[in-house]
């Protein structure tokens, strides 16, 4: 990935869930100095994140529109959203099944999982993330991160064959999960009153997908130790599946953090930067952040769904106007430098702002 470059000592950094398989102390590289958003507080109120029914979403009844207008509640509101269960097209059994490998890869001996590890001038692999600056915070996870999307862009050296079916499932998963963004970009735009096809236009054809496979062992230290850092997607939409059970993830409003729901089977949409370029701001890509557990481990699975290599996006003609002026530049290549500005804590759109 273009304008990464990272220092010597990056694949020398032990893997968390050996650093707990070994006991070790946990090194202040990992101590979150993230004071721009605040401590990790007990005190963390439950959102009451709204629930949209992809099902009723897309038919043509009265129900439809006002499940549109639910879709629009919760984009203006909260930035994401979650799906009921059965209707947005993935089978239980399917979603069973990404769990299932998941935690088969994560339970596989350090020996098997090293084959798929990462190189150190490369995203793609097994591992952790890269080290870009020397006093870079770590983050309490390791994770298998591939490029499922275009096809003939995959790096397969990475792919595991262990377990057996874990590529199969990754591959009915990919296709699931394409069919899901593009349906949403395009009721995304219909919220704004856009033609259906405005924010797939900047999409195109051949969009980049990359699937993240997360462990978060149990951390020591759950008020200091971020499992990720505060940070918005770089996206247009990202797609997770949230444990079953454990939950993690918080949603930054109003300056306040909440606590984001597990529900059964349900699928967490959240709005990435590229969908606030295209909307102009009126689609806010939320910052959030994944907190760490002292008893339990959690696993999750995030489909990161950005638009083709080579697209610039910006503001659509549509939401400019005197009452809103333009309120970003053309962004050129933007997943290329959005690493560089996580790792340091700050938001890469910032960048692109007018």
């Amino acid at each position: 990935m273009a304008g990464l470059s990272p220092i010597t000592a990056d694949i020398g950094c032990k893997l968390v869930q050996e650093i707990v398989k070994d006991g070790d102390e946990i090194s202040d590289k990992y101590v979150s100095k993230d004071f721009q958003y605040g401590a990790i507080d007990d005190d963390v109120p439950i959102m009451d994140i709204p629930v949209v029914d992809m099902k009723v979403l897309t038919s043509s009844s009265a129900c439809g529109r006002e499940e549109l207008g639910k879709l629009q509640s919760a984009l203006s509101s909260w930035g994401c959203f979650q799906f009921q269960a059965i209707n947005h097209g993935i089978e239980e059994s399917l979603l069973d099944e990404v769990h299932k490998v998941s935690r088969q890869f994560f339970d596989l001996s350090m020996e098997e999982k090293q084959k798929y590890a990462r190189a150190a001038d490369d995203i793609d692999g097994y591992g952790n993330d890269m080290v870009l600056y020397e006093n870079q915070t770590l983050d309490w996870n390791d994770r298998i991160y591939l490029k499922v999307h275009p096809e003939n862009d995959r790096k397969l050296k990475y792919w595991p064959e262990n377990p057996k079916s874990f590529r199969e499932i990754l591959e009915e998963y990919t296709s699931r999960s394409k069919l899901i963004a593009e349906e949403l970009l395009k009721y995304m735009a219909r919220c704004l009153n856009l033609p259906d096809d405005r924010f797939l236009k900047q999409y195109g054809d051949r969009p980049v997908i990359y699937a993240r496979f997360n462990f978060y062992p149990p951390c020591p230290r759950p008020k200091l130790v971020r499992g990720l850092k505060s940070h918005a997607d770089g996206t247009a939409i990202t797609i997770l599946l949230q444990d079953k059970e454990v939950e993690g993830l918080q949603v930054l409003k109003d300056n306040k953090w909440y606590r984001v729901p597990i529900m059964p089977y349900a699928l967490l949409v959240i709005v990435g930067d590229q969908v606030e370029i295209m909307s102009n701001g009126l689609l806010k890509s939320p910052v959030h952040r994944a907190v760490t557990n002292s008893e339990k481990e959690r696993i999750t699975v995030a489909m990161f769904c950005s638009p083709e290599s080579g697209i610039d996006i910006e503001p659509v003609e549509e939401l400019i106007d005197d009452k809103r002026p333009r309120l970003y530049k053309t962004a050129k290549d933007y997943l290329a430098t959005y690493f560089q500005y996580y790792q340091q804590g700050k938001r890469p759109i910032d960048v692109v702002k007018i």
